[in-house]
């Protein structure tokens, strides 16, 4: 099914197929902010999660090292054989790694989530357990800042689930399950590019991430089918999500699509980029109020640009100074510098060197962009110039099969 989908330009999601990036979560701790633009010696580690069986060319999860200076990623090993670990995430102790599993058939008609020890000296992973993700096709998943609970948007069934991490990082059972109904929007953008058949997706709900807020007290949830973006408030004791309000959710254009969100460090400013529409959305955000206010809309595509295109991904820089989107179809980054009152202004754009690219992710060091090129079976790499936000391509294509994302350790 999924080499259908592959196959089909128009049809998005003919299979139920799929962090925020592990760059995002850093630049919450702080981790990769205080190396900002370091050169370093030491090699570090990278999982690469991919899609496997019918249509897919992956195996599972695969370990690589990356060295910190040139970028390069070597010495590939597959380190689990799981079924499609299309999002994959780490628990704060980096002693954990999670999987979602974007399958239909676990327990009957649910998707899953694996649980996996990570041997530091190795990188090896050993698997705990694997859990219902309690719906189909799980596109997401993310960890709490305490490592108690992941959450997980599970895209083919139309819920979002808080599930509980044990004290040795195995999953227990979903505490909060909450499932989205009716209000769909319609089937093309009302924002698309001239000449745009970015259709799918509106049939049903179709939540496509969540995570927590910088200070963990809310926790936001796209929903692509519903053009919505939901706020909850999080008890960080109990796992549970409570809506903020009566209406606790901002809308998007009819059939726009928000996919993925990013927030700027200075935890004020919030990015949403929409899949259909391929636009990014700049929100103002305050958690006290529980509010999104939109700013600014503008185009990941080129100017000019008439035909269709399939937004995947957002990044932020981790000096907050730039804004980077993929574009599927167009096979581009579109580049953004990040204004003084956070909005948003065009400054270039730079092909993939690949097929359709459906993740990209900052290395922590913050000098390097590594894309993963779902359909040409291949990582590109990209060099960031800090000061003027710019990409240049490093020559450099790592193959996997069927590449989904990639997080770094």
């Amino acid at each position: 099914m999924m080499g259908n989908r592959l196959r089909g330009v128009y049809s998005r999601r003919y299979f139920l197929n799929g962090a925020v990036a592990l760059a995002f979560t850093n630049s919450r701790t702080g981790t990769a902010a205080n190396t900002f633009g370091q050169a370093k010696t030491d090699k570090i580690r990278a999982f690469v999660g991919t899609y496997t069986g019918s249509g897919g060319n992956g195996e599972g999860i695969y370990l690589f090292e990356v060295d910190p200076q040139t970028g390069e990623l070597s010495n590939r090993r597959l380190v689990a054989r799981t079924p499609s670990p299309s999002w994959i995430a780490t628990d704060p102790s980096r002693k954990y790694l999670y999987a979602v599993n974007e399958i239909s058939d676990f327990g009957g008609n649910s998707g899953s989530v694996s649980a996996f020890v990570m041997d530091r000296s190795s990188g090896g992973l050993s698997v705990l357990n694997t859990v219902s993700s309690e719906g189909a096709g799980p596109a997401h998943l993310s960890v709490d800042p305490s490592g108690k609970f992941a959450f997980v948007a599970n895209y083919a069934g139309g819920s979002i689930a808080v599930i509980s991490i044990m004290a040795d990082g195995s999953l227990g059972s979903a505490v909060d399950v909450h499932r989205d109904s009716g209000n769909v929007g319609g089937a093309h953008s009302t924002s698309a590019a001239p000449g745009s058949f970015a259709a799918g997706g509106h049939e049903a709900p179709h939540p496509h991430m969540i995570a927590t807020d910088p200070g963990n007290q809310l926790v936001l949830a796209t929903d692509l089918g519903q053009d919505r973006i939901y706020l909850y408030r999080f008890d960080p004791r109990l796992g549970k999500l409570a809506p903020t309000g009566s209406s606790h959710f901002v809308s998007l254009p009819s059939g726009d699509g928000p996919r993925h969100f990013v927030f700027h460090p200075n935890g004020r400013w919030f990015y949403s980029v929409q899949e259909e529409a391929s636009t990014l959305v700049f929100f103002r955000y305050d958690p006290g109020a529980a509010s999104l206010t939109p700013q600014q809309t503008i185009s990941t595509l080129p100017p000019g640009f008439a035909g269709t295109s399939f937004a995947s991904e957002i990044l932020i820089s981790q000096d907050g100074r730039f804004v980077y989107a993929a574009n599927r179809l167009n096979d581009s980054i579109a580049i953004f510098a990040i204004g003084r009152r956070g909005e948003l202004a065009r400054i270039g754009e730079t092909s993939t060197c690949g097929d359709y690219p459906r993740h990209c992710c900052i290395d922590p060091y913050g000098n390097f962009i590594y894309v993963c090129n779902q359909r040409s079976d291949n990582i590109t790499l990209f060099r960031i110039h800090r000061d003027t936000g710019l990409l240049s391509f490093s020559g450099q294509y790592t193959p996997v099969g069927s590449p989904a994302m990639i997080a770094f350790l």
